[in-house]
């Protein structure tokens, strides 16, 4: 049994030191191409939309690292049984090694890090498997030095390895600040005093960008050299053109406050963030190729690696303030939100209007081509439903009993902006809540309505009404397919 243990632990440690190299190597070419991400990658684009719902909704911002520890622990316990295989007989747990590198080398079509992995791999449990040779019936056990000595240097040079690579790819995804040029057309003055300033618990009226939410399917971030950069507008339109980074930079820019939301956003959720966009106009981009006579119905927009996000041209050029991002709250975009540029349309969920990195729009039907979102049957017009949430008191918190205030924040982005408010106590009548400052009509806004908490246990309730005189729908939703809706209604205890 201990021989056994000892041969599985040499699968594990190889594998480990294997995987390190190809991070190492990927670090220092392509940081997707990693053996884990790649594999990761894959299983994210074969995962059932249903599933990755779940995912999301249980796991939230850390479903890519549950995804990237469940790859890794299925990966360990093949290297395990390789280890196992390899006691009896080392071609056979030297072979396993190599199909557990050769799935991540077809899957992420760069060959070099898993290659490096394999090769690596395979010499480290064949130098540990003749550090500890199976013992032969009578004769000696294997040499504790020996093994102490093989499997601590391996383990050295994995941690070396892989360190290394996680320094590289850090350095290399390192946030780059550009200097952008003032707008032309400046967004309205932001309000001086939000509610959040006066009512403790309601979100702030703009997001921080470290807090802005982020969700799409990359387990790492592009590397793009804003010199090298460039967007380019084909397809259905009268000329293909092409855009540098600096070119945008010499258009008129514009700067507004938008609020966006994720189709995933549960009822209540947190994928939900108001921030203040500099960018060019999508329809000054667009007309430089000339759309006046095209049959397109779609922008198809790709990003630099090939993710592709489609948008209704009718929608992106009805005269919202629809836009290639290239700041963020008064900074270039971050990484995480798609440096040098993305699209931002104001009252689309960000699946059908948000591509980060972008780096190509194609005009299109929506007959010819599919994006990835809609090859997976969500929709393909998906404007954000009217919403609102509570922040303070949290769900299930304990609240002293006398006066306080119930309060959270509302959006209804190109639908009139939030024009009310309602709060429901224990399923009695509908209150009007006060509102903060108007940042416009595509921008979420604050609310509170002051409270008398009785002791016991109480359900709350709100909804919204928007500009355009709707009101937030109360028949529940899943986010699939096109986004979540219904009431949210939190219990608190008052003691």
């Amino acid at each position: 049994m201990r021989s056994r243990l000892l041969f599985a632990g040499f699968g594990v440690l190889a594998t480990l030191v294997g995987v390190a190299t190809g991070h190492l190597v990927a670090a220092l070419t392509e940081p997707a191409s990693s053996p884990v991400l790649a594999v990761g990658s894959q299983v994210i684009d074969l995962t059932p939309t249903p599933l990755k719902e779940w995912a999301i909704r249980t796991f939230g911002s850390h479903d890519k690292d549950v995804l990237v520890g469940s790859v890794t622990a299925g990966v360990l316990v093949l290297a395990a049984i390789a280890g196992l295989l390899a006691r009896r007989r080392f071609e056979l747990g030297a072979a396993l090694l190599l199909v557990l590198v050769l799935i991540p080398a077809v899957v992420a079509e760069q060959v070099l890090p898993s290659v490096a992995a394999g090769a690596v791999g395979v010499a480290v449990l064949w130098w540990l498997t003749r550090a500890a040779p199976t013992p032969a019936p009578g004769g000696s056990g294997p040499s504790r030095r020996a093994v102490l000595v093989a499997a601590g240097t391996a383990a050295a040079a994995g941690a070396l390895a892989g360190g290394a690579g996680r320094l590289i790819t850090s350095y290399r995804t390192r946030e780059t600040t550009v200097s952008l040029p003032a707008p032309a057309d400046p967004a309205p003055p932001f309000p001086a005093r939000p509610l959040d300033a006066r009512v403790p618990g309601v979100t702030p009226l703009r997001t921080p960008t470290g807090d802005f939410y982020r969700v799409d399917t990359r387990l790492t971030l592009p590397i793009v050299d804003v010199d090298d950069w460039t967007l380019t507008i084909d397809g259905d339109v009268s000329r293909s053109v092409t855009f540098t980074f600096d070119d945008l930079l010499d258009m008129p820019l514009v700067e507004r406050d938008i609020t966006m939301t994720c189709v995933s956003n549960e009822v209540g959720g947190t994928y939900v963030g108001g921030a203040r966009w500099l960018g060019v106009p999508l329809t000054d981009l667009l007309d430089r190729a000339g759309i006046a006579e095209t049959s397109a119905d779609q922008i198809l927009s790709t990003d630099v690696d090939g993710m592709t996000i489609s948008t209704p041209l009718d929608v992106a050029t009805d005269g919202r303030d629809a836009m290639i991002a290239v700041g963020m709250n008064g900074s270039s975009l971050p990484r995480a939100h798609g440096f040098p540029a993305r699209m931002v349309v104001p009252g689309l969920y960000g699946f059908v209007s948000a591509c980060k990195w972008i780096t190509r729009m194609t005009l299109t039907t929506y007959a010819e081509q599919d994006a990835y979102w809609t090859r997976r049957d969500w929709a393909t017009d998906a404007p954000i439903k009217i919403a609102s949430r509570v922040d303070t008191p949290k769900p299930l918190s304990t609240v002293e009993p006398g006066r306080t205030v119930i309060g959270g924040i509302a959006w209804a982005q190109h639908q009139g902006g939030v024009a009310g408010v309602e709060v429901r106590v224990d399923g009695g009548d509908w209150q009007r809540a006060r509102l903060g400052p108007s940042v416009g009509t595509d921008y979420w806004r604050q609310w509170y309505l002051p409270w008398t908490a009785e002791p016991g246990q109480h359900a709350l309730a709100c909804r919204a009404i928007a500009g355009s005189g709707d009101v937030q729908a109360a028949e529940r939703a899943t986010p699939f397919p096109d986004g979540s809706s219904g009431i949210q209604e939190i219990v608190v205890t008052v003691a």
